[in-house]
């Protein structure tokens, strides 16, 4: 069976989901903010419970960024309810963001989180959407590898940072290797302005210029980076 495959760029469908939180309408119940939807492969295993944890304990970050989160697996809400009261329970950790219940797999197959790896149970896909119900990234984790929270944090910044001030932004940003913290500006669409790129701005060449983006921008995703590091001592 073919796989459909989110696409960047398009509208996230429109679509009414069962949550821990109640019946919602998705992407209008989160109206004017970034969401996070991200799908595990089966509630009470271990690698989804360290996921799920690491999510909550970033859930303020998010916040921090507008940005909401919303779980998904193939199982019921009554297991849903039950696995989200064993990590408080057993772990201290309250989940505050709904998980959706698709035990017939429709939703999930219709956001592409169902491959070969398996046909009945989720891959770990990430989908990143903006307040305007764009679609800006996607992601996809085999079920046997965790995914870094950090990493999507950063993620969701570098695109809301992109999207504000017109630029692109390099790799391992805001610590890249050549340009550090400043970002890319779009390429010349003329030989004129290709000219005037060289004066106008900091370039290898008129192809490769970067500039500036607010400091408080970038400081706030080497933020992200630091907790990364601070934990791998």
């Amino acid at each position: 069976m073919p796989i459909y495959a989110p696409s960047i760029g398009e509208k996230f469908p429109e679509i009414e989901v069962m949550t821990t939180h109640g019946k919602i309408k998705l992407p209008e119940y989160f109206k004017g903010k970034w969401f996070v939807l991200f799908s595990h492969p089966a509630d009470f295993t271990p690698v989804c419970t360290t996921e799920f944890v690491a999510f909550a304990k970033r859930y303020e970050d998010f916040k921090k960024l507008n940005t909401e989160l919303i779980g998904l697996s193939v199982d019921s809400t009554f297991s849903h309810i039950k696995w989200v009261e064993w990590i408080k329970e057993k772990l201290g950790i309250e989940i505050p963001f709904p998980i959706i219940a698709d035990p017939k797999g429709e939703v999930a197959q219709k956001l592409g989180m169902l491959h070969a790896q398996s046909a009945t149970h989720t891959v770990r896909a990430v989908i990143i959407v903006d307040p305007e119900g764009i679609i800006r990234a996607v992601l996809y984790y085999p079920q046997e590898v965790g995914r870094n929270m950090d990493e999507i944090l950063r993620l969701v910044k570098a695109l809301q940072v992109s999207s504000k001030y017109g630029v692109a932004l390099p790799a391992n940003w805001p610590n890249n290797e050549l340009i550090g913290e400043r970002a890319i500006v779009p390429p010349a669409t003329t030989v004129s302005e290709a000219k005037e790129r060289l004066q106008k701005y900091t370039c290898y060449d008129w192809w490769f210029c970067h500039r500036e983006v607010p400091k408080e921008e970038a400081e706030e995703a080497r933020r992200f980076l630091e907790r990364v590091a601070s934990r791998g001592k």
